[in-house]
């Protein structure tokens, strides 16, 4: 039964996608929708948990895609370390897990393997770094008082985890976890259990929001045709029926709820290029982001 008012959920999407996020929101605040104001949840998975933490850290969106847009000073780039292997080996290895699965849980379970197996790559010292240049990229160390769920999986089980203040992860540690895809980036541990980025199971898990009024989704990567991506661009992991975005939404609309889906426009898409991890695309992205997001403030007017 619907009862809460506004949920924000925040897909993933890469380094682009973080700073097209931030755009996003930006512009919409610009032109009287602040979703830093309004959502009485924000959902974040992946790069979308870390713009969850700029989201709801009381820095005003314009200052939030203002630090976005500000190029990195001498010395200040912090580069995360290299993936356990190439990218072109982790694709061809996430797409075989894809084809065999057989169910969403099996897909799960799989990848959670390949992300502890590809640990084994990596130093004893990776997840501790990772986890500094997470923390180093966060307006605050803190968890926000308003409410924030991060999502996960349980590197063990294959199964979903949602960090909030009261899960036991500091901030910084969530977040690293909800971005550790299998194979680029270690695994994150808390509490004694290691946990990989929640985009596996969904890049926005949009269910999570189930019992909420209105839902806003924002999604970098939804709307794609993946038969249409660039040669060497991961098309994404394969989603079964009932599991997709789509009927993610369905279930919300099913419930009553009033569901908003924003993704990437045309210009956006161009701004994103081909390699969203590329911290190159951020600043376009943002200002792509912007652009977008002052144009779709007609579709939320409702808030």
């Amino acid at each position: 039964m619907v009862q809460k008012h506004i949920a924000l959920v925040l897909g993933g999407g890469g380094a682009a996608g973080n700073a097209w996020l931030i755009g996003i929101i930006a512009g919409l605040a610009e032109v009287g929708i602040d979703l830093t104001e309004t959502a009485d949840l924000v959902i974040g998975t992946s790069a979308g948990a870390t713009a969850a933490a700029q989201v709801r850290s009381g820095i005003p969106p314009a200052e939030l895609l203002a630090s976005t847009l500000s190029p990195p000073q001498p010395g200040q780039v912090r580069r995360p370390p290299p993936p356990s292997l190439p990218m072109e080996t982790v694709f061809a290895r996430m797409r075989a897990i894809s084809a065999a699965a057989t169910s969403p849980a099996e897909l799960q379970r799989a990848m959670a393997a390949f992300g502890l197996e590809s640990d084994a790559s990596l130093g004893p010292d990776a997840a501790a770094r990772r986890r500094a240049l997470v923390a180093s990229r966060l307006p605050s160390p803190d968890w926000p008082e308003r409410p924030m769920i991060v999502v996960a999986l349980n590197a063990e089980t294959g199964e979903i985890a949602l960090l909030d203040r009261n899960s036991g992860a500091d901030l910084a540690t969530a977040i690293a976890a909800s971005t550790a895809l299998p194979g680029m980036a270690p695994t994150q541990s808390i509490n004694g259990t290691r946990y990989i980025s929640g985009g596996i199971r969904s890049n926005e898990n949009a269910d999570l929001a189930s019992g909420y009024a209105n839902v806003v989704v924002i999604s970098p990567l939804a709307g794609r045709d993946p038969n249409a991506e660039p040669a060497g661009q991961f098309e994404g992991l394969r989603r079964f029926p009932g599991a997709d975005l789509d009927a993610q939404l369905a279930t919300l609309h099913q419930q009553g709820s009033r569901v908003e889906l924003i993704t990437p426009d045309a210009d956006s898409r161009l701004a994103m290029g081909s390699n969203q991890m590329d911290l190159a695309t951020r600043i376009p992205s943002a200002h792509a982001g912007f652009a977008q997001g002052r144009r779709e403030a007609a579709r939320l007017v409702f808030l």
